[in-house]
């Protein structure tokens, strides 16, 4: 039988004794846990998640704003490390003291736990089990893949115990088929007229200098890379707004070090489109397994006219598509992205799910009434504001 841990116990607190409070949040949770054995269940993870890559999710644990102080669920087999998702309490996902532990959000919109290929059920149960055993009644899987192979073994799992997992909320993005000719595919999403006029919007930015499309992937490429990828994102609307990277210590402290650590293991690219000598965008795209991930972009709005991030975006897909190694790209956008939604087709489905760990628990139900009632507000707030918007435009 796998052994089962909660790694994050620095406090000394026994975990049967966290029930609505929070679980341990020791600096050095996610760093207790083995960086090789994680490394190397990430290699054999039945579905593959560039964020919750260690290179990745370490950075994001040291320092980036409001994710520091991350647990970790783990579940191992003997020596190996076979399941693993990161976790928070309910009370600081969501300021609701309920005894529930939450996937801990990696900055990318994906939360999909590391399963063992080998034994995913298994690696369910024994994560189930560590769950309940520091006192939670309930996990909350955000910003989860629905239809892939986790969440399969996830309801499988459920169901031998007679329970069923329960979306709270779901979703569709952008996601691409890279097995497929990116020319035959860029011309079935956006046709003919379109690209034409894009050609022509290419041809008119040459003017300022011969176009040019770039990939770094050493580390010292990524790192330089990544600096301009920063200013640009800065330069637009993200820093009139105060919410690009660069303007939070922490935060450009956590991209410049998982960028660099990811490059040094092929685990992250990243493209910039050039005009002569000018960087115009950039973007950071993460590799796990067989499927790439379009973190961010940023792009030089002086140049807004001729659609950079969209020229960026097709370079990066016929790049994508010529990689043998790559049978994937999820954009992790959000949905209906008026960028990404018309070129890449495919799409993605995800969700917020809710993992009752017993059967017929009244704090369960509480538990997802609680959250129905905070997203059912939330979206009344979001349509009061755009209809203020609409109202004074």
């Amino acid at each position: 039988m796998a052994d089962i841990t909660l790694i994050g116990r620095a406090s000394g607190h026994d975990p049967r004794e966290l029930r609505a409070a929070e679980i341990p949040a020791a600096a050095a949770a996610l760093t207790a846990v083995p960086a090789d054995a994680w490394s190397t269940l990430a290699a054999r993870a039945i579905e593959p998640n560039g964020y919750y890559l260690p290179e990745w999710e370490l950075a994001v644990n040291a320092s980036a704003v409001g994710r520091t102080g991350t647990s970790a669920l783990c579940a191992w087999n003997a020596a190996e490390l076979v399941g693993l998702m990161p976790a928070i309490s309910m009370r600081r996902a969501y300021g609701i003291p309920l005894p529930a532990l939450v996937s801990g959000h990696p900055y990318g919109t994906l939360c999909t736990p590391l399963l063992d290929r080998n034994s995913p059920a298994a690696a369910v149960a024994s994560l189930l089990r560590a769950a309940r055993e520091a006192g939670a009644r309930a996990l909350i899987l955000r910003d989860m893949s629905l239809a892939g192979a986790a969440m399969t073994a996830i309801a499988d799992v459920l169901a031998r115990d007679g329970l069923r997992p329960r979306v709270l909320q779901s979703h569709v993005r952008a996601c691409l088929d890279a097995t497929r000719d990116a020319e035959a595919l860029l011309n079935e999403a956006l046709g003919a007229k379109k690209l034409k006029e894009l050609r022509r919007q290419r041809n008119r930015l040459a003017d300022h200098g011969a176009v040019s499309f770039a990939v770094a992937r050493s580390p010292d490429e990524v790192a330089a890379a990544t600096e301009i990828f920063l200013g640009l994102e800065a330069s637009g609307w993200k820093g009139a707004r105060r919410t690009a990277l660069i303007q939070s210590e922490g935060d450009a402290a956590f991209i410049r070090r998982a960028t660099r650590a990811l490059a040094a293991t092929g685990g992250c690219e990243i493209v910039t489109l050039r005009a002569g000598a000018t960087p115009v965008a950039a973007g950071i795209v993460l590799r796990h397994q067989d499927r790439a991930f379009y973190f961010k972009i940023g792009v030089d709005e002086r140049f807004a006219k001729f659609s950079p991030g969209v020229q960026l975006t097709l370079e990066l897909t016929r790049h994508l598509c010529a990689h043998p190694s790559i049978a994937s790209a999820d954009s992790t956008a959000a949905p209906d992205h008026p960028m990404i939604n018309p070129i890449w087709r495919g799409r993605l489905a995800i969700g917020d799910v809710l993992i009752p760990l017993r059967r017929n628990d009244p704090v369960v139900s509480l538990i997802e009434t609680t959250l129905r009632a905070r997203l059912a507000a939330r979206q009344l707030g979001r349509r009061g504001l755009q209809f203020i918007r609409n109202f004074r435009s």
